[in-house]
């Protein structure tokens, strides 16, 4: 992977978008290195990922707009699929994933830190889907998530108007969960993803499927994907050693993911 780095500490994999003269802005190849790097993630030990950028100035500036300037319309829509099926992987990737938003979050940035299930940002970071001023679409989900994320009004206004928010208002609006000091981020990440894979492991994976797939549809058939799994979990030696430990009013040593 070429821009792209990978690591994995304890059950915590870290994804680092490493492109940063470019300001980690979103191309062909780095598509294909996300995804490698996705695939890279062993489930059976790795409990949760965070997606970074590398620098202090860009989670992912956006698509790569040299690259794309000369597109046909059969390209541009190739590109748009390319980078949609990867952000969907992400989106229902097994495990938990967060986004480590530390700067510029715009267009693909901003739709790659959507399709992650928590963001997290830095004070100086900004978001928005500026496509709408350089005369295309957002292309890699952006109309889709970022309506549903903060409503259609202010999704509205942010991608006809191309207009940016930055990290306070982001976090008003719902788009992030946390906002953080530059320097803070990471270890705020990490945390983040400690605490998350501390818990059973099937639950938690459990847990992600039931909101993202209950979302789709309607409530009676959402209510009916959650007895499912919440079913599924009975059958786990996770399940066991939780609630042994806590009708013995203790904390479970760890969990072994079976």
């Amino acid at each position: 992977m070429g821009y792209v780095d990978y690591a994995a500490e304890g059950h915590v994999g870290i994804i680092t978008i490493n492109r940063p003269k470019a300001l980690n802005a979103l191309n062909e190849d780095v598509l294909r290195d996300i995804e490698t790097a996705f695939d890279a993630v062993d489930c059976s030990e790795i409990r949760a990922v965070i997606v970074t950028g590398a620098g202090e100035k860009s989670f992912v500036a956006g698509a790569d707009i040299a690259a794309m300037s000369t597109m046909t319309k059969e390209q541009g829509e190739h590109f748009g699929k390319f980078g949609n099926d990867i952000f969907r992987k992400i989106e229902t990737f097994p495990v938990p994933v967060i986004a480590a938003v530390n700067g510029f979050a715009l267009g693909g940035g901003n739709e790659l830190a959507m399709c992650c299930d928590i963001r997290i940002c830095s004070e100086n970071a900004v978001f928005g889907q500026p496509e709408a001023g350089l005369g295309i679409t957002p292309g890699f989900g952006g109309t889709q998530r970022l309506a549903r994320l903060i409503g259609p009004g202010k999704a509205k206004e942010m991608v006809y108007g191309a207009r940016n928010i930055k990290a306070d208002e982001a976090y008003r609006v719902g788009l992030v969960n946390a906002v953080y000091p530059q320097e803070e981020l990471m270890a705020a990440a990490m945390k983040l993803a400690q605490t998350i894979a501390k818990n059973a492991p099937i639950a938690v994976r459990n847990c992600k499927k039931a909101i993202n797939e209950g979302l789709e549809v309607e409530m009676d058939r959402a209510i009916e994907i959650e007895e499912k799994l919440f079913g599924d979990c009975f059958e786990t030696q996770d399940q066991k050693d939780g609630m042994t430990a806590f009708l013995e009013k203790r904390k479970v040593e760890a969990f072994h993911n079976r």
